[in-house]
């Protein structure tokens, strides 16, 4: 009985690793391009690179979505 509770664990321990790891890579994923999309229309990339990554992480994906300019510099 002791050792089905520790395999059970131990697989819960496996799926949060995967977990953990698949959303750091999301996290990255977004703050990469929320860079190269800030570059694209003209803001500063940084500024909003660190928006997405320091504010509470889909909150500052967000308020970049809703604030970003429309057109890029290529477009105006």
């Amino acid at each position: 009985m002791e050792q089905s509770y520790s395999s059970f664990f131990a697989g819960l321990g496996l799926i949060g690793i995967i977990l953990s790891i698949v959303l750091l890579v999301f996290i990255a994923w977004s703050v990469i391009w929320s860079y190269q999309d800030a570059r694209r229309r003209g803001k500063s990339p940084w500024l909003v690179a660190l928006m997405v990554l320091l504010m509470v992480w889909p909150v500052g994906l967000i308020i970049w979505l809703l604030l970003r300019p429309q057109k890029t510099e290529q477009q105006v």
